[in-house]
């Protein structure tokens, strides 16, 4: 079977490379081919890499709690590229403060993300979501 390829990186002035790099062992070790473009991406970076290795997920990480602005707008932005079937998952630390979770899961995928991930998410539910979602079991 071929390997699912997914677009990794961390969104907009966030400089968080630690967890990404962690993220990208991980995904490869479960046996997806991970697109890293790493930390300071604008939404058009996570778009220019899915539609240049016909990807099947973008997942974008964010950790400096300014995600939501970050990510406005990038359903609308991969629907007029042609990618109107990607899966968009987010997780980290998305929002400034504590705010209620359910809101913020409600206000993210209101923008278009198929799963969204709150802080201390583990690796096993992440990639556990992303084989399902892609029908791998």
């Amino acid at each position: 079977m071929e390997k699912k390829t997914l677009i990794l990186g961390v969104i907009g002035s966030d400089c968080h490379a630690v967890g990404n790099k962690i993220l990208d062992y991980a995904l490869t070790e479960a046996g997806f081919n991970v697109i890293n473009i790493g930390v300071l991406s604008p939404q058009e970076d996570f778009i220019n890499a899915a539609v240049e290795t016909n990807a099947d997920v973008i997942i974008v990480s964010s950790l400096y709690g300014h995600g939501e602005i970050d990510c406005r707008g990038i359903r609308e932005k991969c629907d007029e590229a042609g990618l109107n079937d990607i899966l968009l998952f987010v997780g980290g630390n998305i929002v400034v403060g504590k705010q209620n979770w359910d809101d913020v899961h409600r206000r993210f995928t209101a923008m278009g993300f198929n799963k969204v991930y709150p802080p201390g998410t583990s690796l096993e539910t992440t990639i556990h979501d992303l084989k399902e979602a892609l029908g791998l079991f």
